[in-house]
């Protein structure tokens, strides 16, 4: 994914929560996992990244985690319906 300047996407939720409503194609990384897993996608640290949970509370959260650690383009897109709804 390194240098794709499309927008990732993270459900920021529980697998469980993931599990039982999820939009295609988006990436399930728990907040509480977001600092040692971000790695793993291989971003550069301007890649656009959008973050969701159930309110927006826990991904205001990875939202922090990710800015600290040097990425640049990272958005709280607050809950999951919104997410949704915004497609429509």
């Amino acid at each position: 994914m390194s240098g794709n300047d499309s927008i990732v996407w993270i459900d920021v939720r529980t697998a469980e929560e993931n599990a039982a409503r999820s939009i295609e194609g988006h990436i399930n990384i728990t907040h509480e996992e977001i600092g040692q897993k971000i790695g793993d996608l291989n971003l550069s640290k301007d890649q656009p990244i959008r973050l969701y949970c159930r309110t927006g509370r826990r991904s205001g959260v990875a939202t922090d985690v990710l800015k600290s650690m040097g990425y640049t383009d990272v958005e709280n897109a607050g809950s999951i319906d919104a997410v949704i709804n915004a497609d429509d």
